[in-house]
């Protein structure tokens, strides 16, 4: 299977993924504990949510799963958040700070896997935001996340619906933040920006505002379109139209913010 699923659009938005899929080789999956191999951690139906919503947008999808490697991670292994409980660029625990290897990862592990499947995935994102800015004079990255409302391990009580990430205004312009937050803090769910989650590695890597390379995380509670926070992990079809409506409204303003971003 190959690590990144493309598809190509004709707006200044590209949708990123790097959590949405499940697949993990053989040889890796014998290595995970029942822990692990119960993939608790995944962006549960992410993709599903955002499906069709902008349909001329730029989909750029890990199809692995992060307990491989973290493609929303910093590939030196360099901590996103010091000094707070996180999972690293390959998670050695769940977010429950439980372990989920029988065989844990050894360093040689780590490199082989960054070239078979983080280096892909972010080849292929580097270049469809590049080709997107030559194209448009601008792009925008809006990475798509979703996460247990209540994680005791990385966060206090329970985490607001929608959690907007600009890393403290530095991934993106002003307008784009003012435009996103707007909309964020007035919709018929909690929310907060740049609270527990800044936004990852992707966000702070590709943000670029003074190169007209922009990018947002948004880190959705699946309290919001889940039935249960728990297996079998079922979408909800009435929490995710009413989700998906809010987010269609949401990705059309941001496009046209790009679009006059446009030199």
């Amino acid at each position: 299977m190959n690590a990144v699923e493309l598809s190509k659009g004709d707006l200044p938005l590209v949708l990123g993924f790097p959590h949405a899929g499940t697949y993990i080789p053989e040889p890796i999956l014998v290595r995970l504990n029942e822990t692990g191999r119960a993939l608790a951690d995944t962006d549960w139906h992410i993709h599903r949510l955002y499906a069709g919503l902008i349909p001329a947008a730029s989909v750029v999808r890990a199809t692995f799963h992060r307990y491989v490697i973290d493609a929303n991670r910093d590939p030196t292994g360099a901590s996103l958040y010091p000094g707070q409980a996180t999972t690293g660029l390959v998670p050695l625990t769940d977010f429950d700070g439980v372990p989920i290897w029988g065989a844990p990862p050894d360093d040689k592990d780590v490199q082989e896997r960054l070239t078979k499947f983080h280096a892909p995935y972010h080849e292929a994102l580097n270049a469809e935001l590049a080709r997107v800015r030559a194209r448009h004079g601008v792009a925008l990255l809006f990475d798509c996340h979703s996460i247990r409302s209540r994680i005791p391990n990385l966060f206090d009580g329970t985490l607001p619906d929608l959690n907007l990430g600009t890393y403290d205004g530095a991934s993106c312009g002003d307008r784009f933040q003012e435009v996103a937050w707007n909309l964020t803090s007035s919709a018929p769910f909690s929310s907060v920006m740049n609270g527990r989650f800044k936004g990852g590695w992707t966000t702070r890597h590709y943000g670029r505002p003074d190169a007209n390379v922009h990018a947002i995380q948004m880190e959705i509670a699946q309290s919001t379109y889940l039935t249960d926070e728990a297996p079998p992990w079922t979408c909800n079809e009435r929490k995710s139209v009413r989700l998906r409506r809010w987010l269609k409204e949401l990705l059309d303003a941001l496009i046209e913010t790009a679009k006059e971003a446009q030199p």
